[in-house]
């Protein structure tokens, strides 16, 4: 089988956007795929954060990876933090990387504009991102516009690290995401809805209550235009709520007489697509030790793939057994 690493950092509520476009391709393809479904809790220390949040996020998106439909039997998941590989090889990966590569990868470059301090590990972190990827041979990664850069850098560090050191590392192929629509935020639908971003108005979380979907969507930004198409250009809010109707449903929207008409069928789809998932996460999440030992399960079934990697760089590269 193909492998695959799809990952998920702990540093905010995932939204409809994680589910269509990375969670609901994992499920889809995990009785084909080997997939390994990553939670880069490393990489939420990069940043400003409370200890005590990022340990209940880190549960909380193994819990919701579950609700919404990975089978741990088929798809391991696993918190980085928990297998030390991933931290030795991003060293060794650091000593063959410049420290130009890293400064221009762009989250870097937008996060430390601001002023204030930045944390060495913000300027590291896409190599850790290459260890992530690197340390279990996997062929294929499902990435976004936003993670091509990243990717791309694991690619010349596997390709420069074999060129030097010997055959290594296989070099990981991106995978554009199965998903057609690109999830935008629905306050501001030119940008792509995030878990970072500073309001929430635009995104709506996989375990919010039928209320606050529906509050959210009836509040989405559409035009004055008036007329129900799809016009990316130019109508760019009512283009997301017919990209978001397709991908719940599964099918083209019909013809809508309003936007109103729209956005309570957008409701309804989305409603239908997310109560299942909260009612499985709040079934999972009465059991948090079972959660955990899922994790650990993981962790026991993938290690041994990064041990071996971490053993053939080690001797690669020129340190003792």
């Amino acid at each position: 089988m193909t492998r695959r690493l799809t990952g998920f950092q702990p540093t905010g509520k995932l939204h409809l956007g994680n589910l269509l476009g990375a969670m609901r391709p994992l499920v889809a393809r995990q009785h084909t795929t080997d997939t390994i479904a990553m939670i880069a809790d490393l990489h939420a220390l990069t940043l400003e954060h409370d200890p005590a949040t990022v340990r209940a996020t880190t549960l909380e998106v193994a819990t919701v990876l579950l609700a919404a439909g990975i089978d741990p039997q088929r798809t391991p998941i696993i918190a980085n933090s928990q297998i030390p590989e991933h931290v030795e090889l991003h060293y060794l990966l650091e000593c063959t990387t410049g420290f130009g590569e890293a400064a221009r990868m762009i989250q870097f470059k937008e996060k430390s504009a601001g002023g204030g301090p930045v944390r060495l590990s913000l300027l590291t972190y896409p190599v850790l991102m290459a260890a992530d990827i690197l340390v279990y041979d996997v062929q294929q990664v499902p990435v976004g516009d936003d993670q091509n850069q990243h990717l791309e850098l694991s690619r010349t560090l596997a390709t420069r690290f074999n060129a030097r050191y010997g055959e290594t590392f296989t070099v990981p192929e991106g995978v554009r995401p199965e998903s057609s629509a690109r999830i935008m935020d629905l306050a501001e639908p030119t940008r792509k809805m995030s878990k970072s971003a500073s309001s929430t108005a635009g995104r709506i979380g996989l375990l919010d209550p039928p209320e606050v979907i529906r509050r959210t969507i009836g509040r989405a930004v559409t035009d004055a235009i008036g007329v129900v198409r799809h016009d990316p250009q130019h109508q760019p809010g009512v283009t997301n709520l017919l990209g978001i109707l397709a991908e719940c449903t599964g099918r083209e929207p019909g013809e809508f007489s309003s936007y109103g008409a729209l956005k309570r069928e957008v409701t309804d789809a989305v409603e239908d697509l997310l109560a299942p998932i909260r009612a499985r996460y709040a079934e999972l999440s009465k059991d948090p030790g079972h959660v955990r030992e899922i994790l650990a399960e993981g962790k026991t079934r993938v290690r041994p793939l990064a041990q071996a990697t971490v053993r053939r760089a080690r001797a690669a590269i020129g340190l003792l057994d």
